[in-house]
């Protein structure tokens, strides 16, 4: 880890630092900014100049928004400039954190990439601080979904640029594509090369990158690489294809005709299922399609009946599949799973087939990062995931202590037989600390388990708001209000990330914030983000796990060893069960983090090979080529 004791005497000095610019007029600071700027680009080391241009930012902070950098705000933002992950607890000012690292790194001149997890934060976060940042001299542009390219390559251009990390690695892809491949002889030419001709890529390079909710984005969303598709026309055979396949599956019996991995979500036919399909009836239009290529859909017809479950992976909007990110219950517009499993995941609900796609450019999220000159990241939750910042990403943590000591309180986890009988407990839970005039956020895993909640206390009569993937555009209006007293706030997994929930005075003096956990995640961090949500600032606060044995948590275990485990509860009359079943989930989610990190590593090995092999080649690693 990064030295706390270094990080305190560097903020000391720009304390001191800050005071004497407090004396300057605008235009002397002004001219102060300009001057340090010609330092940093005219090749004087950074670091020389933080302190000088750490004091000017908080001065123009405190000018602009009337906001001062706390203490450990600056201590913060010494570790993001030094190349570290800060873990900073919510409601500690990340955001205004930021703008240090960010003003002194885009002195040099070289641009300056603040991710955040949506379109909404960025934007928001882009409006607050361009003021802050114009006072400097320096100037601010946001890329949002709608840009065109040229108003792309504007606000690339400005001196610091917010986006989402998405956004922006889309944008490096869509750059490689414009270029080319490198020069070679070779006589393969990159897919889509001749469509954008010769046009300037909108990206100026990959300099510094500073990223919000870095475990999330770095981390979560790192199983899942970027991919810019082909579309492929849909012959009348494939349409057909993958409607019979999805028909297939309830004719077809597990363990026997195929088996199917709860853990890796892949299924793959026995040698009886094999004869079986081959002998099932078929439309003529497969009789132009090979039995391997039939084998193949119907396992992924499997896979989409079995691994993927409407509202908690994905919802249907305007008869389009829209995946659901696992770890913050957002939608992830654009994204598509790969392989024909999007179109199988339509078929199983009957919608309009989209156009298949294949690869024109894809890359990983841990290399992409990996590529930039300077990266740096703040989250809530970056301690637990060091080991793997270290390794992946040659990052450091530094744990930034808190402006006031925490006061949360956590209370026993109860744990039930049935997820029925849980949610009579979280109800009753809920009533008791609204009549106490206390705030309630209830974390759910999926939009199906959101809304199963939210009919349960229609039907008693509370008022309560829902914060899920289907109101992604409420979900800040929805989590600013969810600190007034009797509020109840239902949130999928982390929806409303960023957006910090003030208490009303009498809320904090009724106990504060409390969170109520209904189930634990793949990760143990996702659960620490979810009960961060109290407690922040030094407010009061508390949280509450409830499992049931019909979690989904659980639903990685194979079907037999589940109804074991079910089989063997002796729940009481409410249908509580004791706590020594606690270790079970405890090692549910291990395994399912040790899994998820091999599924990192073993995605990076082989984008690691890919690229050495066509750089040997003298070729564009992040394009597929076809032949002409």
């Amino acid at each position: 880890m990064l030295s706390l004791t270094h990080c305190r005497r560097v903020m000391g000095q720009v304390r001191r630092r800050a005071k004497r610019v407090g004396r300057l007029s605008d235009g002397e600071m002004l001219s102060e900014a300009h001057r340090l700027q010609w330092e940093a680009r005219g090749g004087t080391p950074l670091k020389r100049l933080l302190p000088d241009v750490f004091a000017l930012a908080v001065e123009a902070a405190t000018r602009e928004l009337k906001m001062t950098h706390y203490p450990v705000q600056i201590i913060g933002g010494v570790a993001l400039f030094e190349g570290g992950v800060a873990e900073m607890q919510t409601g500690e000012g990340k955001t205004l954190t930021a703008t240090l690292p960010a003003s002194l790194r885009a002195f040099a001149g070289k641009g300056c990439h603040v991710m955040t997890t949506n379109d909404y934060l960025a934007e928001r976060d882009a409006t607050l601080l361009r003021p802050v940042f114009e006072r400097l001299g320096l100037t601010v542009g946001c890329i949002q979904q709608p840009l065109d390219t040229n108003a792309r390559r504007e606000a690339y251009a400005c001196d610091i640029t917010y986006g989402t990390a998405s956004e922006l690695g889309f944008d490096f892809l869509r750059d490689r594509l414009r270029t080319g491949a490198s020069a070679t002889n070779d006589t393969r030419r990159p897919m889509f090369q001749e469509d954008v001709g010769e046009e300037a890529p909108v990206q100026r390079g990959q300099y510094f990158a500073l990223v919000d909710e870095a475990d999330s984005i770095l981390i979560d969303e790192a199983r899942t690489p970027l991919i810019i598709g082909l579309q492929l026309p849909n012959r009348p055979a494939m349409v057909s294809l993958y409607r019979w396949a999805n028909q297939v599956v309830t004719e077809l019996e597990r363990n026997r005709d195929f088996q199917y991995d709860e853990k890796r979500r892949s299924a793959f036919l026995t040698e009886q299922g094999c004869r079986r399909v081959v002998l099932l009836s078929k439309p003529s239009l497969l009789d132009s399609i090979d039995t391997e290529r039939i084998y193949q859909h119907v396992e992924k017809a499997i896979t989409a009946y079995y691994g993927f479950s409407l509202d908690r992976d994905y919802i249907v909007v305007d008869d389009e599949v829209v995946i659901v990110d696992e770890s913050t219950g957002r939608q992830m517009d654009g994204r598509k799973w790969q392989d024909g499993l999007h179109q199988a995941v339509e078929a199983k609900e009957a919608i309009p087939l989209s156009p298949q796609t294949g690869s024109g450019a894809r890359v990983t999220i841990q290399t992409l990062f990996r590529r930039y000159e300077h990266l740096a990241g703040m989250t809530g939750t970056a301690a637990v995931a060091r080991r793997e910042f270290k390794r992946v990403y040659k990052r450091k943590v530094t744990i930034i202590p808190t402006h006031k000591k925490c006061r949360r309180t956590g209370l026993p986890t109860r744990i039930f037989a049935t997820q029925g009988a849980k949610r009579e407990a979280v109800l009753n839970e809920i009533v008791r600390l609204v009549s106490k005039k206390r705030a309630v956020l209830v974390g759910t895993p999926s939009v199906s388990a959101s809304e199963a909640l939210a009919s349960r206390l229609n039907e008693e009569g509370l008022a309560h708001s829902v914060l899920n993937a289907v109101q992604h555009e409420q979900e800040a209006k929805i989590v600013e209000k969810a600190g007034l007293p009797g509020r109840i706030t239902i949130a999928t997994n982390m929806a409303g990330r960023g957006t910090d929930i003030l208490l009303h005075e009498h809320v904090r003096e009724a106990g504060g914030l409390h969170v109520i956990a209904t189930e634990m995640h793949s990760s143990k961090r996702i659960d620490r983000q979810l009960i961060g949500r109290a407690a922040r600032q030094g407010d009061p606060g508390s949280f509450h796990f409830f499992l049931s044995l019909e979690d989904e948590l659980l639903n990685v275990l194979t079907p037999n060893k589940l109804r074991r485990i079910q089989s063997m509860a002796r729940p009481g009359k409410s249908g509580e069960l004791s706590t020594r079943w606690l270790p079970l989930f405890q090692r549910t989610q291990r395994r399912l983090e040790k899994l998820h990190i091999k599924q990192r590593k073993q995605m990076l090995k082989q984008e690691q090979e890919q690229l050495k092999k066509y750089n040997r080649m003298g070729l564009d690693p992040f394009l597929e080529l076809v032949e002409n």
